[in-house]
């Protein structure tokens, strides 16, 4: 008697055609998703090559018409000393007493390196570098050029510790008669300097194609190959040709196994050329960052489309499953399960709620000590504006007596803004931000110190700019750093004779408010800003100004940072996101 097929073989034959199709939209999927990938690594990498070469390019245009300015500056001093009566006189009468003087009070206004004054024998006897005194270069090339020609003569010399020496020299004469050499050393060695912060290595070559400027010190007086080619481990080279891959890219050549984007130019001067090396690994950045967000959307695509076929294959199961009672019974004890953990989640949502709302409320009693504190600053200013009225009133003044007690109502209203701050801080609300004139906030700051100021006499300087610098801020707080800032400032300089606090305010990219004094400095920079921290006597503080005013420089978005001045004394600085005319106008 002939079986019938059983249900498993049914679904299995099923299942394995299922299986059979998803590999090959699998394999499809994975054949464009390889081929989509390599199209658009292809046209990202020659759309960035390019950009790249073509601010290499710039650069080099840039670093050569400088060096051109450099030395063609320095081309007319020659010439122009081979004419000064004094050394003229001097090399004629060999009375070199002022020589050198005079050489030094050109150096500055003339920018070159050096100035040496030779006689017709080859000998130093004027020089701004006072060590050069009595050196013979009598063989030296730019003595003995100068001495065969009537123009100004340009040498390169090689020196065997410091590079290269770049001379322009000119002979002095008198009525025809040889009487010395007038040499001024051009810097060039300063293009160098500038070019430790390129992540590019760079070099300069003379017509010969020996390098004479480089970022690398070693490859000076080798050719470009020899430079090349030279081991050169934590050096100039090695930081501009990290590693990075070349897939992709076309490459002029390799350094050190290190793809490389070769980029010279010639510069108009003598047949040299100025060449740098610069690495794909910017280039190869953006490039990953495109592919990345690529890769990932086809990721959640074949995320998706796992979950499609992992969805269709549960409601199969359902299916199945439905057909006996225990399984059935199963799901509902599950479905008691997961509505009891709905319950629980729920239970532990509001609890966590109630925990962060008592956590903020235990938090209140810490933040009454610091509001006490601050509270202290304006019941002090209070206390001094109503001696002052007191003494203007008896004195028979009732007009200058309320200007003072205008100054008391202004400081009663700040009090009530800090306890307000407190009623906020333990409701569930926000701040309100506003545009602040941070110029103005600062003015008002001050008016509020004036007395402590006066009476301390206190020296005040102050910068700032000519527009307002504006941001968004809630203007008390503001306010009560700064008079943190400048209370801190007068306790440092109590021990100081002639007190000063120098406050710079400075518009660019943020709002930069720095305070400085010139008293004792910061001993202990790590712990400045933690609560409770101070270096005052018991009774006159806390420890919770600076902590504050951290505080509510991290809530207005910016940071409260210190340091010790080289000259001495303290500098804080409080950096605030700037509110531009845009955002303003949006505001």
């Amino acid at each position: 008697m002939a079986k019938k097929p059983s249900r498993r073989g049914l679904n299995g034959r099923k299942s394995r055609t299922i299986s059979w199709r998803a590999r090959v939209a699998l394999g499809l999927f994975i054949v464009l998703v390889v081929a989509v990938v390599a199209i658009t690594n292809a046209m990202l990498m020659s759309r960035f090559t390019e950009t790249t070469r073509n601010r290499a390019e710039l650069r080099l245009a840039l670093f050569g018409a400088n060096l051109v300015s450099e030395l063609r500056r320095n081309s007319i001093v020659p010439q122009l000393l081979a004419r000064d009566p004094e050394l003229i006189g001097a090399l004629n009468s060999a009375d070199y007493s002022r020589s050198t003087q005079r050489l030094i009070s050109f150096v500055d206004e003339i920018g070159a390196a050096s100035l040496m004054l030779l006689d017709k024998d080859g000998r130093t006897v004027a020089a701004t570098d006072r060590n050069r005194l009595g050196e013979q270069h009598k063989s030296d090339a730019y003595f003995v050029e100068a001495q065969r020609s009537n123009e100004t003569v340009f040498s390169v010399i090689q020196r065997e510790a410091s590079g290269f020496l770049f001379a322009y020299s000119r002979r002095v004469e008198l009525q025809g008669q040889f009487l010395g050499v007038i040499i001024v050393e051009v810097d060039l060695q300063k293009f160098e300097r500038t070019w430790a912060g390129f992540s590019d290595a760079l070099l300069v070559m003379d017509s010969q194609g020996q390098i004479i400027l480089a970022t690398e010190p070693v490859w000076r007086g080798l050719t470009e190959p020899q430079a090349v080619a030279r081991e050169t481990p934590d050096s100039a080279i090695q930081r501009a040709l990290m590693a990075t891959t070349d897939w992709g890219s076309e490459v002029d050549g390799y350094l050190q196994g290190e793809a490389v984007m070769r980029v010279s130019s010639r510069i108009p001067f003598r047949g040299w050329q100025v060449a740098s090396y610069t690495t794909y690994s910017s280039v190869r950045e953006k490039v990953n960052g495109v592919l990345a967000l690529e890769i990932m959307g086809f990721a959640i695509l074949l995320a998706l489309a796992f979950y499609v076929l992992s969805r269709k294959t549960m409601l199969r199961m359902a299916l199945f499953q439905r057909e006996s009672a225990e399984l059935r019974a199963l799901n509902a004890r599950l479905q008691r399960e997961i509505a009891e953990r709905e319950r629980m989640e729920k239970s532990l949502e509001v609890a966590g709620q109630t925990l962060a709302q008592s956590q903020k409320l235990a938090a209140l009693g810490e933040m009454s000590a610091a509001v006490s504190h601050e509270l202290n600053q304006p019941l002090a200013a209070m206390k001094t504006y109503l001696a002052g009225a007191m003494l203007l009133l008896r004195r028979n003044r009732p007009d200058e007596a309320l200007s003072s007690f205008g100054r008391i109502d202004d400081l009663i209203g700040r009090m009530g803004a800090i306890t307000r701050q407190l009623k906020s801080y333990a409701s569930k609300g926000g701040d309100s931000f506003a545009p602040v004139n941070v110029g103005e906030s600062l003015a008002t700051s001050l008016s509020m110190m004036e007395p402590q100021l006066r009476l301390r006499k206190v020296r005040i300087t102050r910068a700032l700019p000519e527009k307002p610098v504006m941001v968004m801020a809630d203007k008390v707080r503001l306010e009560q750093v700064m008079i943190n800032l400048l209370r801190n400032a007068l306790d440092a300089t109590s021990s100081v004779e002639d007190a000063q606090i120098d406050i710079l305010l400075s518009a660019g990219e943020t709002a930069t408010l720095t305070v400085r004094d010139n008293g004792y400095g910061i001993a202990d920079l790590d712990a400045l800003f933690e609560p409770f921290y101070t270096t005052k006597q018991p009774g006159d503080g806390v420890g919770l100004g600076l902590a504050i005013s951290s505080g509510i420089v991290n809530d207005l978005g910016g940071r409260l940072t210190a340091r010790n001045a080289v000259g001495g004394g303290a500098v804080f600085e409080v950096q605030l996101p700037i509110l531009s005319e845009e955002i303003e106008a949006a505001e």
